[in-house]
């Protein structure tokens, strides 16, 4: 592995990730490449202070090496936050694998990352992520120990998104409580930013609690399906956050909320399964100024990081689902609290975290 010094002195024309290293209050960053085969391997370990850091492998492409470095770094930190705010003994760690854009072989490639991981010594796991399924788990887990989300494991329902899903429904529930003063979701209105694999459970969720949804996807037949079982409205992605709805649900990739388009979003409720959901954190100051209540991303989505936690440590299905279903009661508590202090949710969420991650 090639360490983080070592590639920031041959890229020093441009510091961005390693001041982003530097300002997380970072561990370790690793960089794994294969030119044979094609692998291109980041691995972020934020924190093991709590315990071995789990997060997820992403399998996709990106414009640079250094923006994928950017992403990772920030992804980790996130589950550091999401683990220690979901009281979990464990640090916070990712993967980025970013895709050849020649052909490859993935068996190959997802071998050579599990070796990868495995010269780690536990000090990270690694799961499922976007892009990545159960099978190329299965893969990593010929050559090493420290994966989870493998079909070998006990849970009956081995998808992480399914959690994910029923978290950020309660914590959309949370919010509709919190913020309209309802305790239903019959008739609310919920703009969904991608029906992939989380968004489209969390559609089958609101509607089957009887919530209005208009939805869009860069994938016509991701549409179709929440179209033909929902009833769902369909808008073009990039009018999604101009929706005039009850919450604002971005459930696709990093920064849907951006300096942008701030202004635009048309919501009093933003809450969603995507990770770095803020461009940067001065827009959650900007939210509160415009009454817009923004359900953290680490916190409802912690989901998807409980299930895979207990699958990986063995333990029961009930109790997974038990510690999702918290998720309502933390954000009550987040909400609570940044009204009578007067300040964003982030910044309590983060304090949340922070006293248990560093005190």
């Amino acid at each position: 592995m090639k360490s983080f010094t070592d590639h920031f002195t041959s890229n020093a024309n441009n510091p961005e990730f390693y001041s982003v290293f530097q300002q997380l209050q970072y561990g370790e960053l690793h960089i794994k490449r294969d030119t044979a085969s094609g692998l291109l391997a980041i691995i972020a370990i934020h924190s093991t202070r709590l315990g071995p850091a789990l997060g997820g492998c992403r399998f996709q492409p990106y414009h640079s090496l250094e923006a994928a470095i950017i992403d990772c770094l920030r992804l980790a930190q996130g589950m550091s936050y999401k683990a220690a705010i979901s009281h979990l003994p464990l640090g916070g760690g990712k993967a980025v694998l970013i895709k050849p854009n020649k052909t490859y072989d993935r068996t190959h490639l997802f071998r050579l990352f599990g070796q990868t991981v495995n010269e780690l010594g536990g000090r990270y796991i690694t799961a499922e992520d976007s892009g990545t399924h159960m099978m190329d788990m299965d893969i990593i887990r010929t050559v090493t120990p420290y994966v989870t989300g493998n079909s070998q494991q006990s849970f009956i329902q081995k998808d992480p998104s399914i959690l994910t899903a029923f978290g950020v429904r309660r914590g959309i529930e949370a919010a509709v409580k919190y913020q309209l003063q309802k305790d239903s979701l019959q008739n609310i209105h919920v703009a969904i930013q991608g029906v992939g694999n989380v968004g489209y459970r969390l559609a089958k969720e609101l509607h089957q609690h009887g919530a209005i949804l208009t939805i869009c996807d860069i994938n016509p037949e991701n549409v179709k399906r929440c179209v033909a079982e929902f009833s769902a409205k369909v808008i073009a992605p990039e009018q999604i956050h101009q929706v005039a709805c009850d919450v604002f649900a971005p459930c696709a990739l990093s920064n849907p909320v951006n300096t942008q388009n701030i202004n635009e979003i048309n919501a009093p409720i933003i809450a969603g399964s995507a990770n770095n959901q803020l461009e940067n954190l001065e827009l959650a100051v900007r939210l509160k100024e415009r009454g817009i209540l923004y359900a953290p991303d680490y916190v409802i989505n912690a989901g998807g990081l409980i299930h895979v936690y207990a699958q990986y440590y063995g333990k029961q299905e009930s109790i997974a689902k038990e510690n999702v279903n918290n998720i309502y009661n933390t954000l009550l508590i987040i909400f609570e609290c940044a009204t009578k202090e007067n300040l964003p949710t982030t910044t309590i969420a983060n304090r949340l975290a922070e006293q248990r991650l560093y005190s």
